[in-house]
């Protein structure tokens, strides 16, 4: 596993031994990268289900402004740490070692605002997308997500989510192999739905 590209290209990344951790393949980063291009530059980025911390230290050596790493498996909050000295990255990023529900929760009360979340459960945690994408589109998680904000899950590609969770409606499905990436937004109000509303 390494960095794809930008600041820490082809840096090797290490990841927990076993196989409760399932890091985001190179070539799944590399795909959701080359798609996420134009607005990488100085964005804020929320790495839900951290686990090796690669998406997020991809997103940092692209020239993100800020990461939140989410990560509450001591494992994994291990091998986050240990791949962030390793690339002697020193800012930019918090880890919040805790679950993504109580992040979310505590990032919604403290007003911070995210342009890109990621999430990336287990994928037999099949509970986890829906109760994370439910949260992000109902009234309060709506508040951690910039104007034209994206969420992107990455699962199975046999595994179907659902086309809405809230304000959040599906725009897009990416599938590679066994994995899939679906790309979720809040459509933007046309000024003629801002009168009406």
């Amino acid at each position: 596993m390494r960095v794809i590209a930008g600041t820490y290209r082809s840096r090797p990344l290490a990841a927990p031994r076993g196989m409760d951790t399932r890091p985001t393949s190179d070539r799944l980063r590399e795909t959701l990268f080359n798609i996420l291009a134009p607005r990488i530059e100085g964005s804020r980025f929320l790495d839900l289900y951290a686990g090796t911390g690669a998406v997020g230290i991809e997103a940092l050596s692209r020239g993100t402004a800020q990461v939140w790493f989410v990560e509450d498996a001591a494992p994994a909050v291990k091998v986050i740490r240990a791949n962030l000295a390793s690339l002697k990255i020193g800012g930019g990023y918090t880890l919040e070692v805790r679950s993504a529900a109580a992040a979310l929760e505590r990032m919604s009360k403290q007003g911070l605002v995210a342009d890109i979340v990621f999430l990336d459960p287990p994928y037999e945690a099949e509970a986890e997308y829906a109760r994370t994408l439910e949260f992000l589109g109902n009234a309060r998680g709506r508040l951690l997500l910039a104007e034209g904000a994206l969420v992107i899950a990455e699962h199975r590609s046999k595994t179907s989510l659902a086309e809405q969770y809230g304000a959040l409606e599906r725009t897009r499905v990416v599938k590679q192999g066994d994995a899939a990436l679906s790309f979720f937004a809040i459509p933007l109000l046309s000024a003629e739905d801002e009168v009406k509303s």
